[in-house]
């Protein structure tokens, strides 16, 4: 009979007092970093204003999401960074370098100044704290799910590392609960600030100054700069973690691996596995998991037009009644197994999206819905002369008539149809029976002043005209939350369901994923093995998310047509997964798939075989 070893034990015992405090020291440490992390997220309209003023109004918000996502994008470089080293030194002081970098890096994002301080300088800078974030997360999360689950009894390690699953989301709710408290506090008791742009007074279309509420104006700061106390317990909490009883097996035994990387992705046995991982099971969770949180709120707050204040409380409430999901879920896959509950979850994203999305609008702004139903809207213009409407890099000038044209109906969220026309013909903008024409952006300076006022009045005057909410102080049916507590109505609540719809699909996709991941590799490559493609499907496919369905549904004139991103991606790994993707790993032992180690030539009688991994 197998002898069962000390760190593979019977699910039917109780949660030891050390392993409670290994979840407690790992799920902390990680939701304060996730905090610091999503700050940026969740304030990515308000920053972008402070960072990006030069450039034009109709490409801030993407490019607010692109220095968002910048920090994904460096994310699987951080894992192999910080991979190779938990598999080399140990998982305990890679999380102490992890979380340092991210404390610090929010912190000073906190003290950076603006534009038009710095200019350029400011958002160049901004953009290279985003990386270091990022670098620092792509190390922090494979490092925390290996390190639980090389502390949990098999057949329980979905549950265990399921509490791990739910930083992410509490770090947002986190942030979001801080930013919704000092927003209250500073806009109720500071005044509004003028705004300047180089160094003259900032008119706004009445001719009088523009003035900001504090928070916008420098309030945001705040969050930022209070996370150096969230720092300072995170490395008190990541002092007092001992090191993983398998990585100290390893080190005893000299036998860890000198090549983590190598070993991991330069031998074809171990790399299919991580292709597997990425695009049978992280591809997918990415895309819902984006799709459900800031996708969610980005849409709410700059597409269906709710105040931030709201939108941010009906999300966080979605967050407070959807999180428990993490942990069934992650339960449950011990049962199940992972494969069929992330597997499900992508594929009831793909259904219902669009449904969900589209009774989102319809809810939380009917007048907008009501008029995008009713009134026809088209861009007749040559195509050659359309680019596409968002550039990530700030070098082109959207200065051709179609291009500006575009560019104002997506910021009023009007959903339009494209109209080809012969070579030279004007672009002209049809709303209803009005027929506008545009102006051509390569106007001298006056006269393209003169003109695009001329047809901004034009333009908003006739869709307020069909029935477009242009000024919300006369919005009248639009959803609005007075105070945290204020959404038992019948509109908002119905908002927060249908939010919390999408986190439920979050926590079905992402619940058992840590859980799925460990049991793919072997523990000598195992914080490698598995943070690479975790961040790769979550830094690339889930963090361009936003930035990208917003840019296509400015440019396709559709504000839906973005969801297509999700749905394809989640809708091809619901495929391989199904393909390719084994449901045996919740039966395994961890420590009984490596001949080469002495600690893991014992495992569970009935524990069936590993079918080639």
């Amino acid at each position: 009979m197998a002898v069962v070893e000390a760190t593979d034990v019977d699910r039917s015992r109780p949660m030891t007092r050390e392993e409670k405090k290994v979840i407690l020291a790992s799920s902390l440490g990680t939701v304060f970093e996730w905090y610091d992390f999503y700050l940026y997220g969740s304030l990515a309209a308000i920053i972008g204003a402070q960072f990006f003023t030069s450039f034009p109004e109709a490409t801030r918000n993407v490019f607010a999401l692109l220095a968002f996502a910048a920090g994904f994008i460096v994310r699987p470089f951080g894992a192999l960074v910080f991979g190779s080293l938990g598999d080399l030194v140990g998982r305990k002081y890679t999380f102490l370098m992890t979380i340092l970098i991210m404390g610090l890096s929010t912190f000073i994002v906190g003290l950076l100044p603006g534009y038009e301080s710095w200019g350029m300088a400011a958002p160049i800078i901004l953009i290279a704290l985003r990386m270091l974030q990022g670098l620092a997360l792509g190390g922090e999360y494979g490092g925390a799910a290996t390190y639980v689950a090389e502390h949990a009894p098999m057949n329980r390690r979905g549950y265990y590392t399921s509490w791990i699953q739910t930083t992410a989301t509490m770090g947002l709710l986190l942030s979001l609960v801080v930013i919704l408290m000092v927003q209250s506090y500073v806009n109720g008791n500071y005044e509004p600030v003028p705004q300047f742009s180089n160094g003259e007074p900032l008119l706004g279309p009445d001719g009088l100054q523009v003035m900001l509420e504090p928070f916008k104006a420098w309030g945001w700061r705040i969050p930022f700069l209070g996370s150096i106390f969230l720092l300072l317990i995170s490395l008190y909490i990541r002092l007092q973690m001992e090191e993983s009883p398998a990585f100290k097996h390893m080190k005893e035994e000299g036998t860890q691996s000198k090549a983590p990387l190598k070993e991991a992705f330069g031998q074809w046995k171990n790399g299919k596995i991580a292709l597997i991982a990425l695009f049978g099971l992280v591809a997918g969770q990415a895309v819902v998991w984006y799709s459900g949180q800031f996708y969610a709120l980005f849409f709410i707050n700059n597409v269906v037009k709710l105040d931030q204040f709201t939108s941010n409380v009906l999300v966080a409430w979605s967050l407070i009644l959807g999180t428990a999901g993490f942990v069934f879920f992650g339960s449950l896959s011990d049962k199940i197994g992972r494969k069929p509950i992330i597997l499900l979850g992508c594929a009831l994203a793909v259904v219902s999206y669009f449904t969900v999305f589209r009774m989102i609008t319809e809810t939380a702004n009917p007048a907008l819905a009501q008029a995008q139903a009713n009134t026809v809207v088209t861009v007749s213009a040559d195509p050659e002369t359309c680019s596409f409407q968002f550039n990530p890099t700030g070098t082109a000038k959207f200065t051709s008539a179609c291009d500006i044209a575009k560019a104002m109906l997506a910021k009023s969220s009007v959903n339009y149809t494209s109209v080809d026309v012969a070579a030279g013909a004007p672009t002209v903008v049809q709303i209803g029976d009005k027929q506008i024409p545009v102006y051509d952006g390569t106007l001298p300076a006056e006269e393209l002043k003169a003109a695009k006022a001329e047809f901004d009045k034009t333009v908003n005057g006739a869709l307020t005209e069909a029935g477009y909410p242009i000024d919300p102080k006369t919005n009248t049916t639009i959803a609005k939350a007075d105070h945290f507590f204020d959404v038992f109505n019948g509109q908002n609540f119905k908002l927060v369901l249908l939010l919390t719809y999408l986190i439920v699909l979050v926590t079905m996709v992402y619940g058992p994923m840590a859980a799925a991941l460990v049991e793919m590799f072997p523990t000598r490559i195992r914080y490698s093995g598995m943070s690479l493609p975790y961040h790769i499907g979550n830094g690339w496919f889930g963090g361009l998310l936003p930035a990208t369905a917003f840019a296509i549904s400015a440019q396709s004139g559709n504000i839906y047509a973005g969801l297509w991103y999700a749905i394809v991606v989640a809708g091809l790994t619901v495929i391989i997964g199904l393909i390719f993707v084994p449901n045996s790993g919740y039966r395994r032992s961890l420590f009984g798939d490596d001949t080469e180690h002495k600690v893991h030539h014992s495992g569970y009688d009935n524990a069936p075989p590993s079918k080639g991994w």
